[in-house]
């Protein structure tokens, strides 16, 4: 899956030396014939040999209306560029499935109330259950600042957004992701 800049990282990440190298040897083995570009078809192998996925019509159309149109395609400082937001949005995604996990004690694959209450009982023991309530339902605004970066900003719609009494993975994604564009 391919997550747009608009998905907000909310620490500032850096590759890694090694990781950086990586990438540029990735570029220098897709760039067949040594153009100083990757074609889209390039951009694909890279993504694959990066990823692990080959990349969708639509994300190889977006990166690609992206190119400069003074050149051919996709130079080094570009791949780097996106190559680099790729990871973050991978890095975030995956950081939102440990907290998700974290709460979902039974692995059900949603999280109820009591998830929630046991969770933030062990992490704010002196939260009132008032807080922990409006978090989870989100029926109005509340003051937990010292919680709103692991969580989102408190005023946003429901958590819940199908009202079941369960917050699935996809609703949690979405809470956790809007409040990133909030703060």
């Amino acid at each position: 899956m391919f997550f747009s800049e608009a998905l907000a990282w909310p620490r500032t990440w850096e590759a890694s030396p090694s990781e950086h190298r990586k990438w540029v040897e990735v570029f220098n083995a897709c760039d067949e014939d040594n153009k100083g570009y990757l074609s889209r078809e390039d951009f694909k192998v890279a993504v694959v040999m990066l990823f692990g996925y080959k990349p969708s019509k639509i994300e190889a159309d977006s990166v690609m209306s992206s190119v400069n149109p003074n050149t051919s395609g996709l130079l080094l400082e570009e791949f780097l560029h996106i190559i680099r937001k790729k990871k973050e949005a991978q890095l975030y995604w995956n950081e939102i499935r440990h907290i998700f996990t974290a709460f979902d004690r039974h692995y059900h694959g949603y999280l109820t109330l009591e998830d929630f209450q046991k969770a933030f009982r062990q992490v704010a023991p002196k939260l009132p259950e008032r807080t922990i309530l409006e978090v989870f339902s989100n029926l109005g605004k509340s003051t937990y600042s010292s919680l709103t970066s692991a969580f989102g900003d408190p005023t946003m719609r429901e958590v819940d957004q199908d009202s079941d009494g369960h917050v699935s993975f996809k609703d949690f994604e979405y809470a956790m992701q809007h409040g990133q564009k909030e703060a």
